[in-house]
């Protein structure tokens, strides 16, 4: 009882620094958490905006899982992306810190040139890479295409290769955030572990997988769990690159629909704002049981 009053003089003695915290708070409140929360509420309920939600239960899950075949190929499509663009793109992303973190020359030219897509915007060059990958007659990659004897190829409406487009240009515009990020991490290995293998006559392949590998996994596993949680978000480089083909928002036979972008058609093209946020609430548990195996299964330390 006695801990609780001083707890309490204690708060009421700090009050002011409430107020410095105070807006913060009040738009975290607001904005983020009131937001979600009714979200979650909304998915168990029927919600078209212009009359009031009519509670039924887990009948918007059972119709994503068991009654909506563009659900599953969304999620389809998202997995594949994923599955596609995170091994893909950090294995590459590695290659090039390792090459960048020796000894050469204009070393800072060749990290603006890998980061310069991380700071351009998303609209940019989706709208660059649907150019480059336009028909024929205009478009670049297919112009080199067939200038070394292969065929042209219909990126954009061929929906065998609508995914496999999205993952070349996502793996190109993640690598130089992941590449810094790993490179950071390299550099921050003290060298003696490296003059140490040396002198044991290890060659340059041993240092990368007995020193180097080993003492970048907490890096590596922060960059594959923000590689995942970013490609299981993928929208606006699906839409933009699908959307203005004329066969709606997934393009050629929702060849390239992923998840937010069905959940986005569903909540504010079709304002179906329950099932919608029952899509949210499958993206957001996906994400979460992959992120808690990831970190489990990286719970061993590697001190040296």
């Amino acid at each position: 009882m006695q801990a609780k009053k001083s707890l309490f003089k204690e708060l009421i003695q700090q009050r002011n620094s409430y107020l410095f915290i105070a807006p913060a708070a009040i738009l975290f409140f607001v904005f983020t958490f009131f937001p979600v929360i009714a979200s979650f509420l909304l998915s168990f309920c029927k919600y078209n905006v212009l009359s009031a939600p009519q509670w039924v239960g887990l009948g918007n899950y059972r119709q994503l899982f068991f009654n909506d075949p563009r659900f599953l190929k969304a999620l389809r499509n998202t997995v594949l992306y994923v599955l596609g663009v995170v091994p893909l793109g950090i294995s590459i992303a590695l290659v090039l810190a390792v090459a960048i973190d020796q000894k050469i020359k204009f070393k800072n030219f060749y990290k603006t040139l890998f980061f310069m897509p991380v700071v351009t915007p998303v609209v940019a060059y989706s709208v660059i890479w649907r150019w480059l990958y336009a028909g024929e007659k205009y478009g670049l990659i297919n112009h080199w295409l067939m200038k070394i004897g292969l065929g042209p190829i219909d990126w954009v409406m061929n929906p065998n290769w609508v995914l496999p487009g999205l993952m070349i240009v996502a793996v190109w515009a993640g690598l130089g955030y992941n590449m810094i990020l790993l490179l950071a991490g390299m550099q921050s290995i003290p060298s003696t572990f490296y003059e140490a293998a040396e002198v044991d006559g290890a060659n340059s392949w041993h240092k990368f997988w007995h020193i180097t590998l080993p003492l970048l996994r907490p890096i590596l596993l922060f960059v594959l769990i923000m590689s995942m949680i970013n490609s299981f978000q993928l929208f606006e480089l699906a839409y933009i690159m699908t959307a203005g083909t004329g066969e709606g928002i997934g393009g050629v036979l929702d060849s390239g629909l992923p998840l937010v972008s069905y959940l986005y058609e569903k909540g504010f093209q079709r304002f179906e704002m329950g099932y919608a946020s029952a899509i949210a609430y499958v993206l957001f548990g996906i994400i979460f049981l992959l992120t808690l195996v990831s970190l489990r299964t990286n719970r061993s330390r590697f001190e040296y």
